[in-house]
């Protein structure tokens, strides 16, 4: 069988050969990937040459380089363009990548091989660069279980496999959950309250399931506008309940999982000589211990707390003025009267702003912001294959005319698609034989999707959202390195957000906004007096929403500070963590960690706090943009600097080279307006 997974790319820039991959070609490429990388292993160990930093430290580096690319490639699809066939398969295969990465971390020959570099690293001649990575691997095999005995590393082989399975199963049922509900509405009564496009997304979500009436679910562009418009109190009871029980009891239930990896993870951390998972977490990071993590969590918390009470106390008073009779406003009537509120207060809402953000002019809008930065242009092309008929390719060129990398768009939600909205790679950037291999870099996203009388247009938020996941893409199309591994996003967790969170503050400022915001009928600017309520509603909640993010970290963080096996149920524990810093009445059978994919299945396992690390950063970082310039071009190429450099730099020297000294939490309290 001819396997496109296995014959190197004829495409232009090496793009994937997405038209001819097919479910069948994975597991014998990802099986032949696996003995390749062995062999490349293997020779590596079996060298009759002294150790080196090339033929040991760098040819490692390039070792796996077939089975690197077919798990970009399978491991993106799985999340964005799924199906039963595929989860099957990354079961399948799970076992054997996880294999594949024992024999390596685990490999006592090549470990002494790598040792012995690392021991005489002081008379090598090493560049910066190539110590990074010297220091970065053997630390990397060290954190890794290479120092443990034999007995040690089979155990410890055995909890990794588990972890693999565990977190696939994890996501798997949390799709399936998000799924398996749907609110097919068939009487206009109850559509009271919804504006026409939210009605018009759910009637054509319906026809396409061959159903009347109207159709909502749990994904994004469906549950929140729901959530924010619906006058049915009963019906948003039952859309919350639902999306906040997904994936618990019944036969999709995580609760049992997600305490099986927090006790793995703790077995892991003991193994290699740590008290949680959490100090081994952060001891490679900015934040270096979970103590620094807590301290730092509890700086931003403690302030904002009395204010997003006083937040939600208004938000009462409010309802109660506009006729709720019901007691205390409960969390499936937060959004409802706050949508009300800010509109209100602001004379704003999503309905009004929506018509001037077609997402097709947002598009072209953040591709011109970074032109204006970058000097980098986008241009689509049509000749590259895409693995659905919603993506969108462009070719990215630097302001020489100089290729960068590939952009890949997947805006639209499906049922095959993983809730949210991510930036990935399809490859990594290298210098590979003085060859600058680019980069093919993805966004994905669930923005509301065309119907047949309207083009899609998008809340604010959500072009937040699309400027905060083209900040991740401009660190992997901007970035220029020498070694993939430390290129791009490959950089300290709490420091990868930086980028994203930074290109945000662009969302609220009008010189920006005049630039593309028109009506998608009328073609008329924005007018400035809806600029003028997008900022001052900027912080309009703002300690609330804080606090919920807030909440996740602290969450993220008892699970991972764990040192003994949870005896009560998920729900108790949960329930007993985010007590003290509940704003709304806390649902009895409502869970956040049965469906919490970023620490359970997505990498930010005691790193959720990094969302908030990185917005203090980008608080103080944009203040720069602010005193110079929002287009300023010594700013944007300093920023810029910072962004190529990928790991090859310790963050905190980056962040301080561009900013002039290392940031402070009061930085992101003064831009949320909770302190003066």
């Amino acid at each position: 069988m001819n396997n496109p997974l296995l014959t190197k790319s004829t495409l232009p820039f090496g793009a994937p050969q997405f038209d001819k991959i097919e479910n069948q070609h994975y597991i014998p490429a990802f099986k032949q990937a696996i003995e390749e990388g062995k062999a490349e292993v293997d020779a590596i160990v079996n060298s009759p040459e002294t150790p080196t930093f090339k033929n040991t430290i760098e040819a490692l580096e390039y070792a796996g380089e077939t089975l690197n690319r077919i798990s970009h490639i399978f491991y993106n699809l799985l999340e964005a363009n799924t199906d039963e066939e595929m989860q099957n398969i990354a079961e399948e295969i799970s076992p054997l990548t996880t294999e594949f990465s024992m024999y390596v971390r685990l490999n006592e020959g090549l470990f002494q091989r790598i040792k012995s570099v690392y021991d005489q690293r002081e008379s090598l001649n090493l560049d910066a660069v190539e110590m990074r990575l010297l220091e970065k691997t053997y630390e990397g095999f060290a954190r890794n279980g290479a120092n443990l005995s034999p007995e040690d590393k089979e155990t410890y082989s055995k909890y990794m496999e588990e972890l693999s399975l565990l977190s696939l199963q994890f996501g798997k049922n949390v799709l399936a959950a998000t799924n398996a509900f749907t609110l097919n509405l068939t009487d206009e009564n109850d559509l009271i309250g919804l504006p026409d496009y939210v009605k018009e997304q759910a009637a054509e979500a319906a026809k396409n399931k061959n159903l009347t009436g109207w159709l909502f679910d749990l994904t994004a562009p469906s549950y929140v506008p729901f959530m924010k418009f619906s006058e049915r109190r009963d019906l948003r009871e039952k859309m919350y309940r639902q999306y906040n029980t997904r994936a618990f009891g019944g036969e999709l239930d995580n609760s049992e999982i997600i305490k099986r990896i927090a006790e793995l993870r703790i077995r892991v951390a003991n193994i290699l000589g740590y008290k949680n998972f959490a100090e081994y977490q952060t001891e490679r990071r900015m934040a270096k211990s979970p103590a620094v993590v807590e301290e730092f969590l509890n700086k931003l918390l403690v302030p904002a707390l009395p204010k997003a009470k006083q937040e939600v106390a208004e938000l009462n008073a409010y309802a109660k003025a506009h006729g709720f009779t019901e007691g205390t406003i409960m969390p499936w009537d937060f959004s409802f009267y706050s949508e009300k509120l800010r509109a209100e207060k602001y004379d704003l809402s999503d309905e009004q702003l929506k018509p001037y953000f077609q997402l097709e002019a947002c598009i072209n809008a953040i591709f011109d912001l970074a032109n204006r930065l970058h000097g980098i242009t986008f241009s689509e092309l049509s000749n590259i294959p895409v693995y659905h008929h919603d993506v969108k390719v462009y070719e990215v060129k630097d302001r020489d005319g100089s290729h960068l990398a590939l952009f890949y768009a997947d805006f639209f939600p499906r049922e095959s698609k993983r809730g949210g909205a991510w930036m990935t790679e399809f490859r990594g950037q290298r210098i590979y034989n003085n060859i600058d291999e680019r980069p093919l870099i993805s966004i994905v996203t669930n923005f509301t999707k065309p119907t047949a009388d309207t083009p899609s247009l998008i809340t604010h938020d959500e072009f937040t959202t699309l400027l905060h996941e083209f900040g991740h893409a401009l660190h992997g199309i901007l970035t220029k390195g020498k070694y993939e591994s430390m290129t791009g996003t490959n950089v300290d967790h709490d420091f990868v957000e930086l980028p994203s969170q930074i290109m945000e503050n662009w969302c609220y400022e009008p010189e920006y906004l005049n630039t593309f915001a028109k009506h998608y009928q009328t073609g008329e600017t924005i007018p400035s007096d809806l600029i003028e309520k997008i900022v001052a509603s900027m912080n309009f909640q703002s300690a609330y929403f804080h606090i919920r993010q807030l909440q996740f970290g602290i969450l993220d963080m008892a699970w991972h500070t764990l040192t003994d096996i949870l005896e009560e149920d998920a729900l108790s524990f949960e329930k007993e963590v985010l007590s003290a810093t509940n704003v709304l009445p806390s649902i009895p059978e409502c869970i956040i960690s049965t469906a919490f994919s970023h620490i359970f299945a997505g990498g930010y396992n005691a790193g959720y706090y990094s969302y908030k690390w990185a917005e203090v950063l980008a608080a103080d970082g944009f203040s720069l943009f602010k005193e110079k310039g929002i287009f300023n071009q010594e700013v944007a190429a300093s920023f810029r600097e910072l962004l190529t450099k990928g790991d090859s730099v310790d963050a905190a020297t980056l962040y301080r080279n561009f900013r002039g000294h290392d940031p402070e939490p009061e930085a992101l309290l003064k831009q949320l307006g909770i302190i003066a």
